[in-house]
């Protein structure tokens, strides 16, 4: 028989938190939650300890809150402040971790998951940006799992499973270009927060949907690839596709392509990552992406996108220039959708920020914190 697999799912209040708790509904008993995280929604923690009666701890963000749930709810240890998701993270008995926090927040969990030798789910995209080499190293040195959350990441995958590495040509990471791709280049600044919110096909979290519209994520994107399957920047690619049916795809040196493909949904990445990669899965094999009809292809143009170059640039320059990149970037969108900036001073105001950080090729995680904390000093 399986061995049942504890689960702590870190972002439980979010869009990929949810998801993951469909999927473990829909597991008959093969995962079961033993804690979560929710930040500051605390009537969303209510409701899952209400459902859940095998959560023994929680984190929520603040005191009062932990407080006011622990009258309610008196067997269970709450977690709250700066240190608890360190602390729920460190201290709790599970077999995965779902990391499911949005920002800089996420990569202390993630160290400390794979340093306990858990299976990691990884969904946070800067974990990997700011500590991909904290992470690989542990990675190296065989302290726990990674299984990416992520529909590119978990598509490349997938293709690479069904190929030899020697016959790869490039890794294709494919991009819809957000909810801002037709509004011309002049009218760009103008855009306020609520159109750029609009994605075209996917529906996410505001954070990752503004970059989504600057395409800081394919830059996020085409770090956390390098890192997960080790190929060089070179060998990295974007393809535009306007439906987001296929997720990624491998070009072989014979021209071949791999390609994953399939409706816009979370659930299956989602589903890939908790089963470790053993489930069930196709892929298709084309000549071009000319054989499939319903889907519309484009070039990356890396003028309208600079977040993209400043991502790709941070990753040739080393780790402190990712981290200064995915701190001013976090400062900046956060400005943007109060309406406090423009558009386009997202990108400039990013490549500012990377461009004034020193270069640290190794940094320890006490040094990465001390630079997102310095850099998001600067941007503000």
């Amino acid at each position: 028989m399986d061995q049942i697999k504890k689960v702590l799912l870190l972002g439980a209040s979010g869009s990929i938190g949810g998801q993951t708790i469909d999927i473990i509904d829909e597991a008959n008993g093969k995962f079961v939650l033993t804690a979560f995280s929710v930040g500051n929604n605390w009537e969303k923690a209510k409701e899952l300890l209400e459902r859940f009666k095998t959560v023994k701890h929680v984190y929520v963000k603040s005191f009062k809150h932990a407080l006011k749930l622990h009258k309610l709810f008196p067997h269970v240890k709450f977690y709250f402040g700066k240190h608890g998701l360190a602390s729920i993270t460190r201290r709790v008995n599970y077999d995965i971790c779902v990391d499911a926090l949005v920002g800089f927040v996420g990569l202390e969990p993630a160290v400390i998951a794979l340093k306990r030798n858990r299976v990691l789910c990884l969904a946070n995209k800067e974990a990997l940006v700011a500590g991909g080499t904290i992470i690989n190293d542990l990675l190296s040195k065989g302290k726990g799992k990674l299984f990416p959350i992520d529909s590119e990441h978990v598509a490349l995958a997938k293709c690479l499973a069904n190929c030899d590495s020697k016959d790869v040509k490039r890794l294709i990471i494919t991009a819809s270009g957000g909810a801002l791709r037709n509004v011309p280049l002049d009218k760009l600044n103008d855009v306020k927060a609520e159109e750029a919110l609009k994605h075209p096909t996917w529906k996410m979290g505001n954070k990752i949907t503004i970059d989504c519209a600057t395409m800081m994520n394919k830059g996020f994107e085409i770090i956390e690839a390098y890192y997960l399957y080790g190929y060089p920047l070179d060998k990295i690619t974007v393809q535009m596709h306007d439906e987001s049916l296929v997720h990624s795809a491998v070009e072989l040196n014979d021209g071949t392509l791999i390609v994953d493909y399939g409706k816009p949904d979370m659930h299956n990445p989602i589903r890939w990552a908790l089963y470790e990669g053993k489930c069930e899965y196709e892929v298709l094999k084309l000549k071009s992406f000319s054989e499939l009809k319903d889907c519309h292809f484009h070039d990356y143009d890396p003028v309208r996108y600079p977040c993209t170059e400043i991502a790709k640039h941070s990753l040739l320059e080393g780790a402190s220039k990712m981290i200064a990149l995915n701190a001013s970037n976090e400062v900046l969108v956060h400005k943007y959708l109060n309406n406090e900036i423009n558009f386009l001073d997202i990108a400039k105001n990013v490549e500012i920020a990377v461009n004034n950080t020193k270069i640290n090729t190794h940094p320890t995680l006490r040094q990465v914190k001390s630079i997102d904390k310095r850099v998001r000093k600067a941007v503000e």
